[in-house]
């Protein structure tokens, strides 16, 4: 595990998975339409436990204020601050290693219980597993 910092609050434009795991595919294909020729994005997954059951949201970085609500996309904050990260090359590869990544930094004694589990798709093969600490101090 590594720390992983993001420095300034980050909106977010989202679709929800009708289900996890099997709608998580199909939220990030809507996404990616709906984006498609409206400039480089960079992807996300955003999920935490609702009722037993997992919320799973595939997101993007919002160009502009109020572009979530014109795109008929739900808005979400990932907010700034200490993030614990797993790097996970090839993904696609191993797709059960982002659930055990997320399994592992849950374990960390300062996991924000207001935070989510954040994938970051830093390319076409490697996705950062992260999770938000609890401000120090």
């Amino acid at each position: 595990m590594e720390p992983y910092f993001v420095e300034h609050d980050m909106p977010l434009l989202c679709v929800e998975a009708k289900s996890f795991p099997a709608g998580v595919l199909a939220a990030h294909q809507q996404l990616h339409r709906l984006l498609d020729g409206r400039g480089a994005r960079q992807y996300f997954g955003v999920s935490w436990p609702v009722a037993g059951e997992i919320r799973y949201k595939a997101a993007a970085n919002a160009l502009q204020a109020g572009e979530a609500s014109t795109l008929g996309c739900e808005p979400w904050l990932l907010k700034k601050g200490e993030y614990i990260s797993l790097l996970i090359p090839n993904y696609m590869d191993d797709i059960p290693a982002i659930g055990q990544a997320f399994g592992q930094l849950l374990a960390h004694p300062r996991i924000d219980p207001q935070g989510a589990c954040v994938e970051v798709y830093l390319n076409e093969t490697d996705v950062r597993c992260m999770v938000r600490l609890v401000d120090e101090g």
